[in-house]
């Protein structure tokens, strides 16, 4: 059993078949799941797991080369924002309709229990080297 990293055994086996330029759509409880891609749902309940400890982990486990939100983040959810700030490489905001139209070609869905708005962001991914 690992130590250490990502214990759910869905989520480590799907980001292990990530490439580069997969994307990887980080939701709320929310957010309309796109039909087709590999969807690892982790909503317990309301809340849990939060939004930022999944996009912790996922950042500790992933490279991120670019990365889009809905630009309404910024006033309806600005602790979102911030975390998404801090955190993420060339982030480029959207409208919401338009990152729902663009969450069709992830690759992978992570949804998180997160219920506040607009805590959804899709990550491009980049290589280690």
């Amino acid at each position: 059993m690992k130590r250490a990293g990502i214990l759910n055994r869905h989520l480590a086996g799907a980001l292990a078949g990530l490439g580069h330029g997969h994307e990887v759509l980080v939701c709320d409880a929310g957010m309309p799941i796109p039909d087709g891609p590999r969807v690892v749902d982790l909503a317990f309940r309301a809340g849990v797991p939060s939004f930022a400890e999944v996009l912790d982990g996922l950042l500790a486990e992933l490279v991120v080369e670019g990365a889009t939100a809905a630009a309404e983040i910024r006033e309806a959810n600005p602790a979102a924002a911030a975390l998404l700030d801090a955190g993420l490489p060339a982030l480029d905001l959207v409208p919401h309709a338009r990152l729902k139209e663009l969450s069709a070609r992830a690759r992978l869905v992570v949804r998180t229990g997160e219920a506040r708005p607009y805590a959804n962001v899709l990550l491009r991914c980049g290589v280690f080297f």
